[in-house]
């Protein structure tokens, strides 16, 4: 695998991590459709599928820092959180180019962009940094709004509330049902993208804002070799975020992918690489992928083994909660923490611990 091409390495990794994510949501849909139709599934609800539940996570996150529990309700979602934090650290934001399935259709849409115009358009620079700052700007919201706003008490309210019981199956349900705005929004991020290279993940994805960050103390950075660098500049024309390779002896930049593009079509042999020192410690490629795959793979066998990665709520409540999924049980409150009868919520968690049959499609408990 050493004298592999490196984006065919790249390639084979996101693709794989494609198919994987592709295998946890439909093996979820086939989950959710038997809990619509009434019975208790036969089909093993992919904890997986919690890495797509950020915000959950995030709060999860800070109950963890503040009392010291590892939530039970999403708690896969909570370990795949960790392990791309992680990857920030360790490899820059290696999560963006080598795993996360949006920077892989970002590649086909900047395809497309070049296809379209015939050459990368980029943006000036004095639009291009004051949009790079709206993904911070969402990211400190959510910062500010959990990390500094929720107390233990908010925290517990939500994690246990019935909307995060369920915000898997919501997000799902989103998705299938979706709304004639939601629709076009969709659409106009679509065609921003294409007009744009990068358009969501460098101006809006709080997401990669926070890898970003990271990125600035991860141990290993792309570097160059001055000494045998021929200024021929194809390693800052090939990058796909625009940073000027040639230019630096580190890459430092938030925008770092790490995809190693650069790396890759560098002429002279060992004056790009990957390491944590600057001419000292460089890491293969293949070595790169390994790493990346090993992270995730860890982080959910040690999730599996200390009791952290299947959720503790069983097919019964599932099914309740799916049947009652437009009661007031779900009805937001200026669309924060979701607002429920307590008693009845009482009443329901007594009633399934009594019962494991499931509940009827369209069942409902009177206030």
């Amino acid at each position: 695998m050493k004298n592999l091409p490196i984006q065919f390495v790249r390639k084979f990794v996101q693709y794989g991590f494609l198919a994987m994510i592709a295998l946890i949501g439909v093996q979820f849909t086939l989950f959710v459709n038997q809990l619509e139709e009434g019975i208790l599934p036969t089909i093993t609800r992919p904890p997986g599928i919690e890495g797509f539940l950020p915000i959950s996570s995030l709060i999860s996150f800070k109950y963890w820092l503040v009392t010291g529990i590892f939530n039970p309700i999403h708690p896969s979602g909570l370990v795949i959180f960790l392990v791309i934090l992680a990857t920030a650290i360790l490899l820059k934001r290696g999560f963006c180019s080598w795993v996360c399935p949006f920077g892989l259709l970002t590649e086909y849409l900047n395809r497309l962009h070049r296809f379209i115009f015939r050459k990368d358009i980029r943006m000036p620079r004095w639009l291009d940094y004051p949009l790079r700052s709206l993904k911070y700007l969402l990211l400190f919201f959510f910062i500010w709004a959990i990390i500094i706003k929720m107390n233990a008490r908010d925290l517990d309210y939500f994690i246990y509330s019935p909307y995060n019981m369920v915000a898997d199956i919501k997000m799902l349900l989103f998705f299938k049902d979706i709304s004639a705005f939601a629709f076009w929004v969709l659409v106009a991020l679509l065609v921003l993208s294409i007009l744009i290279r990068n358009f969501w993940c460098r101006y809006l994805c709080p997401y990669g804002a926070l890898l970003g960050g990271l990125s600035f103390i991860s141990i290993f950075k792309i570097h160059r070799n001055e000494g045998t660098c021929t200024q021929c500049q194809q390693c800052t024309r090939t990058c796909p975020v625009d940073i000027k390779v040639h230019k630096t002896t580190g890459v430092l930049s938030d925008e770092c992918h790490a995809c190693l593009k650069c790396v890759a079509v560098c002429p002279e042999p060992n004056t790009l690489y990957i390491s944590a020192a600057e001419r000292s410690g460089a890491l293969q490629p293949a070595l790169y992928a390994l790493v990346i795959c090993l992270l995730f793979i860890g982080g959910s066998v040690i999730g599996r083994l200390t009791g952290h990665w299947q959720t503790s709520i069983s097919n019964a409540e599932y099914s309740f909660h799916v049947a009652q999924l437009d009661t007031p049980f779900y009805r937001h409150n200026r669309g924060q923490v979701p607002v429920y009868n307590k008693d009845a919520w009482m009443l329901m968690m007594q009633r399934i611990k009594k019962n494991q049959k499931p509940w009827r499609k369209g069942q409902r408990l009177k206030d």
